[in-house]
């Protein structure tokens, strides 16, 4: 189980039944959705249908973390059929008893939570225009999550063969060295089986020593626990059969490294272990050039997986058919800087 993530958040994390947005709505609550946040910060958007005094419906979107949709999923679940007046005491206290406690370093999701719902509700008393607030303390996550001074990272560049590609020796190496300090075995973290990763130490760091790498772990840990089925089927099906067997099982293993890391909070490129955001577009047409054509409007690497994922299925994650006439679009592309 991915840090931080209990059974409980976890549930509310995948409940889908108040996500999305509703048309012709009685109020809209935005957070972190207006000026220089947008796409750089978590963000949240509630609207309302209202009857009586009571919010009949209710449905979020989030640009953000497991623990903030876990947060925006328990506040839906709190508020739909209450009374306005019960919902204005819907705050951080409500909604962490209600996910049996986030982790302390994640309590802003259910902040930002609170916040989203209190501008929703602020928006039914002024005739249902959109309310927009900001969040004085929100979590940014821009920069890398690797240090480029890592021990273990620089173990693994000066271990690598000369066979392969330099430019995937410095993937592996960031993601490896990113995962091991992660809680579990590196291979559950990185979505492999121990043999796989095996494998693939010794085709691109062949001179390393692994004793500095916790390749096993405890038998209860596993791979794919928390890794999205329709997503790791949608990356899997883009590996190239056209080329030859070492690449297309490299190939694989990054369609499955991909899959694993997208269950990670934060940005995609990060958990991948990479330094900038180009990195990951630029190994996806290395190794899944496929995937690169078919999302050839520069979407957010997660936010479009998840997106194939909920067409997949009949769901709706886009509030717009037309991505250039959205008001989110920023949230979905980011320029590759």
């Amino acid at each position: 189980m991915m840090p931080g993530y209990t059974e409980t958040i976890l549930k509310y994390a995948s409940d889908d039944t108040h996500t999305g947005i509703l048309e012709n709505a009685d109020g809209t609550g935005e957070v972190g959705l207006s000026g220089k946040d947008v796409g750089k910060k978590l963000a949240v958007r509630f609207t309302l249908h209202t009857a009586e005094n009571r919010i009949k419906k209710i449905r979020f979107q989030v640009f953000g973390c497991g623990f903030t949709i876990a947060a925006c999923a328990a506040v839906a679940e709190i508020a739909e059929g209450i009374t306005l007046a019960d919902a204005t005491h819907i705050d951080t206290w409500a909604i962490n008893n209600r996910l049996k406690g986030l982790p302390e370093e994640r309590s802003y999701c259910a902040k930002l939570a609170a916040d989203a719902l209190q501008a929703a509700l602020a928006s039914v008393q002024n005739h249902a225009r959109p309310v927009a607030t900001t969040q004085s303390v929100m979590h940014e996550e821009t920069g890398a999550r690797i240090n480029p001074q890592d021990p273990l990272y620089l173990q693994l560049l000066d271990s690598g063969g000369t066979a392969y590609d330099l430019v995937d020796c410095q993937m592996f190496a960031g993601l490896l060295t990113v995962a091991s300090h992660e809680a579990g075995p590196v291979h559950a973290a990185v979505g492999l089986d121990e043999d796989s990763l095996r494998a693939l130490l010794t085709r691109y760091f062949p001179g390393f020593d692994r004793s500095f790498l916790a390749v096993t772990g405890p038998k209860k840990s596993s791979t794919g626990r928390d890794i999205n089925r329709d997503v790791l089927g949608i990356l899997l099906s883009h590996v190239p059969n056209d080329t030859t067997q070492s690449r297309r099982q490299t190939s694989e293993w990054l369609a499955r490294i991909i899959a694993a890391r997208t269950a990670q909070p934060g940005h995609l490129w990060t958990s991948m272990g990479f330094f900038e955001r180009p990195r990951l577009t630029e190994a996806i047409r290395r190794h899944l050039p496929a995937l690169a054509m078919a999302n050839n409007q520069g979407m957010r690497w997660k936010r479009y997986l998840f997106k194939q994922v909920c067409d997949l299925n009949g769901g709706m994650m886009c509030k717009s058919p037309n991505c250039g006439d959205c008001s989110d679009y920023r949230l979905c592309f980011a320029e590759e800087d």
